[in-house]
């Protein structure tokens, strides 16, 4: 069976946000079911997933980028070569939902005003203590005026993390045969097949 015109075989997630957010975090809980405690500064990685669905092999890059961006035509590269997005502040640290509002005018800006999948993500619930106020006007602004997806989660205790995956690849239009597997994560998720270290900047946002 052929793909369709709309259907995708090929797709490559980015996740965006400042620096400490959780973004590491949620790419880890997702691909490996673990939750590190202690922060480690990404400077880049690209893990690569492959799925075989018939006699189709379907593959899925996670980018997680680095929440300082000393390199803006790199940043670009990534957006140029994203997919999917999703732009992740902290529940806990309202000024890192500015980084997002930023984040989201460059991709809108870069992308030509296209239908660009983004998904805004609040992490860190678990530590979110009194942020309901904020989180609501976020909510509001995001769905309302943004038109995009929000979701609230917690990658130290795996709250929504393969809701927000399931999420980020409905949007990018797998093929739908892939679609019944995702509702069962640990028979969902492939074995990593290729998850690269840290890479210099130089390097980053390469297509693969």
């Amino acid at each position: 069976m052929s793909l369709t015109v709309k259907e995708k075989a090929n797709v490559r997630l980015v996740f965006f946000g400042a620096a400490g957010v959780g973004k590491t975090a949620l790419v880890h809980r997702f691909l490996h079911d673990q939750f590190e405690s202690k922060y480690k500064r990404t400077v880049e990685e690209l893990h690569i997933l492959e799925y075989e669905v018939g006699s189709m092999k379907i593959k899925i890059e996670v980018m997680d980028t680095s929440g300082s961006y000393s390199f803006p035509a790199m940043r670009k590269l990534c957006i140029r070569n994203g997919d999917a997005f999703a732009l992740v502040y902290s529940l806990n640290d309202p000024d890192s939902f500015e980084e997002v509002k930023r984040l989201r005018d460059e991709i809108l800006e870069l992308k030509d005003g296209k239908d660009t999948p983004i998904v805004v993500v609040g992490n860190k619930a678990d530590a979110a203590d009194g942020a309901q106020s904020m989180s609501e006007d976020v909510m509001s602004t995001v769905e309302l005026d943004w038109n995009n997806i929000y979701l609230e989660t917690s990658a130290k205790t795996n709250k929504q993390v393969v809701a927000l995956f399931k999420e980020l690849l409905q949007q990018v239009n797998l093929p739908s045969r892939l679609s019944p597997a995702l509702r069962r994560r640990r028979e969902t998720i492939p074995k990593e097949q290729d998850s690269r270290p840290p890479m210099k900047k130089t390097n980053s946002c390469t297509v693969s």
